[in-house]
């Protein structure tokens, strides 16, 4: 899941008031100051990146300096400079000349690895990195969309490259309070499993006896990038589910499929039973908390005033089961979602 912050105003490299000095801030810096710039705002180097596919991956970042203590389910922005390159096949930039020695910043949520090499549980405090699950956007949502500027910048990058990380870690999506034996529910599309990984983490390494259900939306098992993790966790912990859901495998799509099972989304299947069938959970408001984590059109936010969508999503469902989303104190029956837009 990646979050929209505020625009921040960057530094420009230092202004020559010499003639000369002005006419090379008319062109795009050159290889030289470009390392000037980076040896002056990054801050942080990537110590890994996993590619899940052309478009999906795992970044790994270690900051220069340890960041404050921070809560599983909170984000930060990482950015790079404008005049990194961009990844070719992506949507072509009309960058401004004032703009070439900028900084673009966007907030990802932070997630977590799940396991350490020897196959220990691994929390986001137990390692020395910041793990971010990324989707390279590629081209703006329509022709009139500015072309997305930090992801194909970033995924021409590798380990060893530098970038900015923000020092600022935020956000209210956190696990609030539960009894340890309450069922924690998480659901998500896509990246947005990141923050459940963080909060799932922490819940097995702090003894929750409760059911903890990961289920997640994607298009093809592919796109699961922490399958593997979770599956061994499952072995490892008996209270613990994930659910890799799809919507355009075959047994999704095609009816005479020996295991059809139709688009798997996560509000026809809770509105059917089915998701509580394969949680092995009754997930019922007296005992089980909610996160809501993704696609806007999945969690179903509307508006004071908007009109309702023909389809709507988690929360006006999750309502009608019984739930809440307006209560300042946390308790069973709570719903907690990531609002980003």
């Amino acid at each position: 899941m990646s979050a929209s912050i505020p625009s921040k105003k960057s530094p420009a490299s230092p202004q020559s008031e010499s003639p000369s000095g002005q006419a090379a801030l008319l062109s795009p810096p050159g290889a030289e100051e470009q390392q000037q710039l980076r040896d002056q705002y990054y801050n942080a180097t990537i110590v890994e990146r996993i590619d899940l596919t052309e478009d999906l991956a795992k970044f790994r970042i270690r900051p220069d300096e340890p960041l404050p203590p921070f809560e599983p389910g909170q984000y930060l922005a990482i950015g790079l400079g404008n005049w990194e390159k961009r990844l070719s096949g992506t949507q072509e930039e009309e960058l401004p000349i004032k703009k070439a020695r900028k900084i673009v910043r966007r907030a990802y949520s932070i997630s977590c690895p799940l396991l350490h090499a020897d196959g220990t549980l691994a929390t986001q405090d137990s390692v020395d990195y910041l793990e971010f699950y990324i989707t390279l956007v590629r081209h703006g949502e329509n022709a009139a969309s500015k072309a997305p500027a930090l992801t194909p910048r970033l995924f021409g990058k590798n380990a060893g490259d530098r970038v900015v990380m923000e020092r600022k870690v935020t956000g209210k999506y956190l696990l609030g309070s539960y009894d340890p034996d309450d069922t924690m529910l998480f659901l998500g599309t896509g990246t947005g499993e990141a923050p459940h990984n963080a909060m799932a983490a922490k819940l097995l390494a702090t003894g929750h006896r409760g059911r903890i259900i990961i289920a997640t939306s994607v298009r093809y098992r592919r796109d699961c990038a922490y399958r593997n993790e979770h599956e061994v966790l499952m072995q490892q912990y008996d209270n613990y589910v994930y659910l890799a859901l799809t919507t355009r495998e075959e047994e999704n799509i095609r009816t005479d499929h020996p295991n059809f099972v139709g688009k798997q989304y996560l509000q026809a299947l809770f509105t059917s039973g089915r998701l509580a069938e394969l949680a092995g959970d009754p997930l019922a408001p007296m005992n089980t908390h909610v996160f809501l984590c993704g696609n806007p059109a999945m969690i179903g936010y509307v508006p004071p005033g908007a009109d309702a969508p023909e389809n709507p999503g988690m929360l006006p469902l999750l309502r009608a089961a019984g739930f809440h989303d307006d209560v300042q104190e946390h308790h069973a029956g709570t719903v907690r979602f990531e609002k980003y837009w």
